[in-house]
């Protein structure tokens, strides 16, 4: 049994920010980070598979902003290396979540500077800038948004409302300090932002291009590769109605329940195997137990 376990959380780190190294989640002991394990974020980022849902819905609602894809589409190699960018962001999300205050700091800072070098004009002729405080709002509340509503979905619905608004005003703070203005920060403030922002949004030839790569993007192992498929089918499910209909994105009621009843089938096993993300090597970091 140790060894199917060791060879599923391998499969798994591979996914992850983790095989990038470079961050050490131990050292120094005792050192919170930015939020700490009393955190409402330290317990919606803690869960692999409702991350992973969540980052697939997120980028898929991301590129619906015209501007936000031109800037991904003009300096990015996801096309060639779609794995690559996922583990990427995946570094940054457990970094400046689980990550010491230095390292947090660091990938800050590192993003911030790539941000200034993004810059262009969107095929409408409108000039853009990854470092624009309003599209990186934006790029945020796509995203956080869609880890709470993993979460929520596959982890815990009984997250209170109240522990709710506290994750979103949480998270604020490494949006604010990329650079993001008027940053939503709480449930009812995310779904007004996401209503006000429908007029800007659209659907284009390079969005679906995204969707096609994501959904035909190579697995990096047999073992994985069933495993993939349903992130990406529950990542779309996880899609606001009005955002897979722009995508076409259609899935029918009885494929949704059955996704959701495959994810909650196989969510305890891929649970169980980790032992040594993140979340697991801040707690020791903290001097907490892991399971």
């Amino acid at each position: 049994m140790e060894f199917i376990r060791q060879r599923i959380e391998s499969q798994i780190i591979g996914l992850t920010g983790l095989a990038l190294g470079q961050l050490d989640f131990e050292n120094p002991k005792g050192d919170p980070g930015l939020f700490g394990p009393d955190s409402v974020t330290w317990k919606v980022h803690g869960d692999f598979t409702s991350m992973m849902i969540g980052g697939i819905g997120a980028l898929l609602l991301q590129m619906l902003h015209p501007l936000a894809l031109s800037g991904v589409w003009d300096h990015s190699n996801f096309r060639e290396d779609m794995l690559g960018r996922l583990r990427r962001t995946g570094q940054f999300i457990s970094g400046t979540t689980f990550g010491t205050r230095k390292d947090a700091d660091w990938l800050i800072d590192k993003v911030r500077e790539i941000h200034l070098q993004v810059t262009g004009t969107a095929p409408d002729g409108r000039p853009y800038a990854a470092s624009d405080p309003d599209l990186l709002t934006w790029v945020h509340v796509a995203e956080v948004s869609c880890f709470l509503k993993a979460h929520l979905r596959y982890l815990n619905p009984q997250l209170s409302a109240d522990d709710q608004d506290r994750y979103y005003a949480e998270i604020a703070l490494v949006a604010e300090r990329l650079g993001a203005r008027n940053v939503p920060k709480s449930r009812q403030e995310i779904a007004d932002y996401l209503e006000a922002m429908r007029p800007q949004l659209l659907c284009d030839e390079r969005s679906l291009e995204v969707v096609r790569l994501l959904l035909g993007a190579p697995a990096p192992s047999a073992l994985a590769k069933p495993f993939g498929v349903l992130m990406m089918q529950a990542g779309i499910d996880l899609l606001p109605d009005w955002a897979s209909a722009m995508l076409g994105l259609h899935q029918r009621p009885w494929q949704r329940r059955v996704v959701r009843d495959l994810v909650w089938r196989m969510a305890p096993l891929l649970r169980w195997a980790m032992r040594n993300g993140a979340v697991h090597r801040a707690r020791r970091r903290m001097g907490l137990p892991t399971r």
